[in-house]
Order: structure tokens, then sequence, then C-alpha cells
């Protein structure tokens, strides 16, 4: 029960701010068309459950798809920027860089050069997601004891030893670190590609709601994509205790010891 234990101060918090959110809006009698209180949010949630559920596959499906591409281009520029002094000069300037491009801005351009396809919509949020991974994983290649990596070579590893025994399995969890931020980015990446070009998926439903004024019913598909991205955390955060159950021991000991 100790997960328990763990959400139960943040679902508190939450349910106490809901409280407090649908007291106000009662109370000072502010019409739902401008901010609607969490029971009407709940009510167009329940009236609109089919058209929320249908919306939400696809996006999910950008969010995963584009998660996975991100991990793959962000785990992969990370290596070569560990691997050689030279690229590390080269694209982690670059990497920084794509940062301060606007994603909205270079929607368009995507959906221009791919069309209405799945392409653009993988890119962009790609584009949102890989930096947080290629940061942490170069960060975890730095953090190896250079006293561990002299003793490795002092027995005769190679270079692809050390990576494979010691650099590697010493990153991994700093890897899924910036996974777990990235998952969320992903659900954020996949609106941005929804709202610039599609005709399905949650951020579709977003606009149109808007455009009818319909404000719980915007609020409604919130809701639903902040549970994709809650859930996206969970399952990457439990991958992480899955594949890594030695780090997340030391980290239990470490823990009890205080």
């Amino acid at each position: 029960m100790t997960w328990l234990k763990r959400a139960s101060p943040p679902i508190a918090l939450l349910a106490a701010a809901l409280v407090a959110w649908e007291l106000y809006v009662d109370l000072a009698k502010v019409p739902d068309y401008l901010v609607p209180g969490p029971l009407a949010i709940f009510r167009s949630a329940i009236d609109d459950r089919d058209l929320l559920l249908q919306n939400a596959v696809p996006t999910l499906e950008i969010a995963l798809f584009g998660f996975a591409l991100a991990v793959v281009v962000g785990a992969g520029l990370g290596v070569l920027i560990h691997m050689s002094a030279a690229l590390e000069r080269t694209l982690y300037p670059i990497v920084i860089a794509s940062q301060t491009v606007p994603v909205l801005a270079l929607a368009p351009v995507l959906v221009l050069i791919f069309g209405f396809t799945l392409t653009p919509k993988l890119v962009i949020v790609a584009l949102v997601c890989f930096f947080p991974i290629t940061v942490n994983l170069v960060d975890g290649f730095k953090s190896v004891e250079p006293d561990l990596v002299r003793l490795v070579r002092s027995l005769g590893a190679g270079r692809w030893k050390l990576f494979r025994t010691v650099e590697w399995p010493a990153a991994l969890p700093f890897l899924f670190s910036g996974a777990k931020v990235a998952v969320t980015y992903s659900v954020v990446g996949a609106l941005f590609a929804e709202y610039v070009g599609s005709f399905e998926g949650l951020g579709h439903l977003m606009t149109e709601k808007q455009s009818q004024f319909d404000i719980a019913g915007l609020f409604a598909a919130m809701v639903v994509l902040t549970l994709i991205g809650v859930g996206l955390f969970v399952l990457v955060s439990a991958a992480e205790r899955l594949l890594l159950p030695w780090y997340h021991g030391v980290r239990g000991d470490a823990l009890t010891r205080r």
C-alpha cells in the first residue's frame, strides 16, 4: 500500500482544488461559457464520451510513435556526442539551438513538405521530445566514475567493452529520467501537430469546441489529454523499474539508511 500513501497527498490537494473551483463558480454565478465548473466538465465528458474516446486514439498513436522516434534519435545523438569530442563540439550546439525554434511556426512548413500524413506529426513530436533524452543521456555518460573507467581499462577492456559494461549501464537511469520528461512532452507535441494539420484527434476536437464556445467540452478534452500524459508517464516509470531493478534497489537501500 506504499503507492497509496504516496498518492494520497496529491489526490487530497487535487480534490480540495476541485471543490474550491466548484464553489467559486457556483457562488459567483460564473457562466459555463466563460469558466465551467468541474461538475459541468464532468457532465460534458459523460455526454461526449464516445467522441472523446474516438479522438483520443489518434492522439495517443501520434504521441506514442513520436515518442518512440524521439527515444531512438535522442539516444543516438547522446551516444554520438559521448563517443566523439569532435561530434560533441559540432552536434551539441545544434541540439541546444533546435529548442529555440518555435514548433508552431515550423509545423506548417512540415505539413507543406510531407502533406497531411502521419510523418509531419511524428517529426513535430520528436522535435519536442528528443532534447531531454539527449541531454540527460550525455550527463549520464559524464557521471561515470573516472577511477572505474581506469580500472576497467587496466584490465584490458577496449572502447566497446568499456561502453557496454560500464558507461551504458551507468547512463541508463539518466536516459529514463529524460524519457519520463519527454513522454509528457509527447502529448503536447501531438496537440501541436493536430492543431496545424489534422482532421481528427483531441487537438482537432479542442479547436472545434473552442469555435463553438463549448468551453466545458474543451476542458473535458483537456482532462482526457492530461490523463493520457499521466498514463504514459506511469508506463515509462514502470518500464524503468522493470528494466533497472538494480538501480531502484540501491536507491531503496539508501532511503532506508536515512
